[in-house]
């Protein structure tokens, strides 16, 4: 039996013989950092690629949430999920915001629209959801409660590169949209980010937020932090952007797999694709009724650990079940239950662009048996 590791994810990596020709370029350029050709180049071709108006690189997906509430001068309590990366939350936290939990809708992960307004008291001033595993949140409805409210809008779409709602970016829902170029997601830049903007005055304004402050050599127009995506890593994403499409595609087969595979194994759910959107596939998160299936998840998750195939329980535990946050009041379990449910029963199945049928099958019989 093949005993060989199967991660969770795999990294999609450049031509390595190209890499080395933009490194060379970068080298006799001595222009390393600070906005140069290829962090330029970059932004101009994500912005095509992502349908989007403007972008903004960062150097990781933490530093633009951080940087989204600083620019809109976000403060006092902020609406948002449970169910996401601890890093969602911790931006609200960095900024002095008390973040407050509303549980999700089963059918997707997602923030509740149906929750929201219950939430929302005089200290309100923005709503923060997440598209979970790419999914997208229902933007229309988050949109209108946030008009109704006088609310901002900025979106962790960590997950949603390239994600489309009929032809449309679901980066250009909300005030801003923030993104991560990690090693372990879709299209990366080893460590990186971005930040989606409306208009060009807006990215000016992040632009300088992103580098100290700096408006001219001598002006500092804000508290602003480093966090500018240097050259090496924009040139890396440049070659990566180039061969992304192929990457999702091979996703969508993986997707397809299980899909197919695991459809009449009892007490073993998932999520199907949404009508009218482009998914990118991030994850495949399969869900574990322990009655049904005769098995828990934390069970079914140390079987596979211990044959080299490497799920990841992804969310748990909730962000609100942490040291941190679980005093808050909207942390409490009762508040939460449909987060607190899918956190203990989700198991994300490895999901790269890598995978081969044998890697599949050796995922699927696990399951199976």
């Amino acid at each position: 039996m093949d005993n060989s590791m199967i991660t969770v994810t795999s990294p999609l990596l450049p031509d390595l013989e190209e890499f080395h020709g933009l490194l060379k370029e970068i080298w006799n350029s001595k222009w390393i950092t600070n906005n140069g050709s290829f962090h330029q180049q970059l932004e101009k071709e994500l912005a095509e690629y992502l349908k989007v108006p403007y972008v903004s690189l960062f150097t990781n997906g933490t530093l633009p949430l951080i940087t989204a509430l600083q620019a809109l001068r976000i403060t006092g309590e902020v609406i948002t999920t449970p169910y996401s990366f601890v890093a969602t939350t911790h931006a609200l936290w960095w900024n002095g915001i008390k973040p407050v939990f509303v549980d999700i809708d089963m059918r997707t992960g997602n923030l509740d629209p149906d929750k929201i307004e219950a939430a929302i008291t005089p200290k309100t001033t923005a709503i923060m959801p997440v598209h979970v595993y790419g999914k997208p949140c229902d933007t229309k409805r988050i949109q209108e409660i946030a008009d109704r409210y006088g609310l901002k809008v900025i979106y962790d779409a960590a997950h949603a590169f390239g994600v489309e709602v009929n032809g449309e970016s679901v980066l250009n829902a909300g005030d801003m949209s923030t993104l991560s170029f990690h090693a372990t997601k879709v299209y990366n830049t080893i460590e990186g980010g971005a930040m989606v903007m409306r208009d060009e005055k807006t990215k000016q304004r992040i632009d300088y937020l992103k580098n100290f402050g700096f408006a001219g050599e001598t002006t500092v127009v804000g508290p602003g932090i480093n966090s500018k995506m240097d050259e090496i890593r924009a040139a890396y994403g440049i070659l990566n952007l180039r061969q992304v499409d192929a990457c999702i595609a091979a996703r969508q087969r993986v997707a397809n797999y299980y899909r197919e595979a695991l459809k009449d194994v009892e007490g073993i759910s998932f999520f199907m694709d949404m009508p009218g959107v482009k998914h990118n596939y991030s994850y495949f998160p399969i869900f574990v009724d322990e009655k049904k299936y005769g098995v828990s998840r934390d069970d079914l998750y140390s079987r596979m650990k211990a044959a080299n195939v490497l799920g990841r329980r992804y969310f748990y535990p909730l962000i609100s079940d942490f040291s941190t946050y679980r005093g808050l009041e909207s942390s409490d379990p009762s508040n939460l239950p449909n987060a607190h449910h899918m956190a203990n029963t989700v198991l994300c199945l490895p999901m790269h662009h890598a995978l081969s049928n044998s890697d599949l099958e050796r995922v699927v019989d696990l399951i199976k048996r």
